[in-house]
């Protein structure tokens, strides 16, 4: 099992920092972005990482390479808990494909179809971080009591936030489990079917990714993933686990990257 990280977008909202640096290298507290989101695709039942990567990113691949020159480095001056740490994140299994033109997350994803070798895999946007890791094994456990099921991540957000995701339509079935009817990729207030908006990690059977091969272009003239899922629906069943918005952060903005720095500098501190 496989767990995807698209990564290959242009950051415009962080411009002109991200001119010269990838928004998934910004740093949050003590690592970059991408760091955490490689972490928690290894922490779960993934056995490789695949981040779908822009040619122009180098500096992602850099980051996840070994360097032992510096690591040498280093130890000569006695930082064995830096060089520890070089050491340690060039060596996690990290692999690439790359997204030769931004037609959207549904291509980007796309784009892994032959690492996925027809089996289940993970999705975990590369703008937004869990710290703890849990939300992925929260998700297995849903899709395994659902005999394999595709499961989203859902959060309840406010109304002026609803234009900026996909939102499901359903039915609750417990506190934390609905069962998915529809989705609907980043609707008008008054179109919403819910406040549940897609979070940024996914669950997905292999018929999703057989499935967006043949998706075309919607929302932004993109290929979006939203559209694959409504497709999947109506040949499988498909499940969301409602997520509290403490366990989950998105740094996709100037001001949420912002409010992630704090809150977890805050929690590091404490």
């Amino acid at each position: 099992m496989k767990a995807l990280i698209p990564a290959a977008g242009l950051g415009t909202r962080f411009l002109p920092a991200t001119k010269a640096q990838p928004k998934e290298m910004l740093l949050v507290v003590d690592r970059p972005v991408i760091q955490y989101v490689v972490e928690e695709g290894l922490a779960s039942k993934a056995d490789e990482v695949v981040i779908v990567n822009s040619r122009s990113k180098k500096a992602i691949e850099d980051h996840f390479t070994p360097d032992p020159d510096l690591v040498s480095t280093l130890r000569a001056r006695g930082k064995d808990a830096y060089a520890d740490e070089v050491e340690r994140v060039g060596n996690y299994n990290v692999s690439y494909v790359y997204q030769e033109e931004p037609l959207g997350l549904g291509h980007a994803i796309w784009c892994a179809h032959e690492k996925t070798a027809g089996e289940p895999f993970y999705v975990l946007l590369g703008d937004v971080i869990v710290p703890d890791n849990q939300m992925l094994p929260a998700m297995q456990k849903v899709s395994d009591e659902h005999g394999g099921a595709s499961v989203i991540a859902v959060m309840p957000v406010p109304d002026d936030q609803v234009h900026r995701f996909g939102i499901i339509a359903g039915e609750k079935l417990s506190d934390d489990v609905w069962k998915v009817d529809s989705l609907v990729e980043k609707p008008a207030l008054e179109d919403a079917p819910s406040n549940l908006a897609v979070f940024g990690r996914y669950l997905l059977s292999p018929r999703v990714m057989e499935l967006l091969a043949d998706v075309k272009p919607g929302v932004g003239g993109e290929i979006q993933l939203t559209d694959a899922l409504d497709e999947v629906l109506r040949e499988e069943e498909m499940y969301a686990l409602v997520v509290d918005p403490e366990d989950g952060f998105d740094t996709g903005t100037v001001e949420s990257w912002l409010h992630t720095n704090n809150v977890l500098f805050e929690r590091k501190q404490g």
